[in-house]
């Protein structure tokens, strides 16, 4: 009996779950800031971020008849965006270009979206600085930490959800969040 309901409960879960997919762009529109948001983070280009969003809507729109609903939409989501930046990293074509793009990125504007407009221009300063290390250190972190510590930190996941994007296993996904942590600590202190 007590088998009985969690199934059926499973089953409504996804049940609900591929009715999401229903209306589209409901969905586009409920998704698309967070996924630009880490494609941005991952890749600091705005025009690739832009293009992987799209791709990422278009693969999600073309698979939406073999989603199964095992796990949220979001989560699959990032899963296509996440396997968008390890293609995007792993092609070689344009390496040239992409040290360019990641060298000429604004990372001032990033300091700017710190809501707090009462503190001095001195404070802010500071911040976009701090901002600005962060940044920085974060880059030159390894794909698969950076991923980690951009679902972390940049979109508030929580260490089941970035396995779930990933398919990392947890104790994988604490792991990596443990050393880019230690490695972007490392950096900010080799600086002040």
């Amino acid at each position: 009996m007590r088998m009985e309901r969690s199934r059926a409960a499973g089953l409504a879960m996804a049940q609900n779950r591929t009715e999401e997919l229903s209306d589209f762009d409901k969905l586009v529109q409920k998704y698309r800031p967070r996924i630009f948001r880490f494609l941005l983070a991952s890749l600091r280009s705005p025009e690739t971020a832009e293009n992987l969003a799209q791709e990422c809507f278009v693969r999600a729109f073309q698979g939406r008849h073999g989603f199964q609903g095992a796990a949220g939409v979001g989560t699959w989501l990032f899963q296509i965006a996440a396997n968008l930046v390890r293609d995007h990293e792993a092609c070689g074509r344009l390496k040239f270009w992409r040290r360019a793009l990641r060298t000429s990125a604004d990372v001032a504007e990033l300091g700017n979206a710190i809501p707090d407009r009462q503190q001095s221009p001195e404070a802010r300063a500071l911040i976009q600085q701090q901002v600005e290390a962060v940044w920085a250190a974060a880059a030159r972190l390894p794909q698969r930490q950076r991923t980690v510590f951009l679902l972390r930190f940049v979109e508030d996941m929580d260490l089941l959800e970035i396995a779930a994007v990933t398919g990392m296993k947890i104790g994988t996904v604490k792991t990596h969040l443990f050393r880019a942590l230690q490695a972007v600590r490392a950096r900010l202190e080799g600086i002040q």
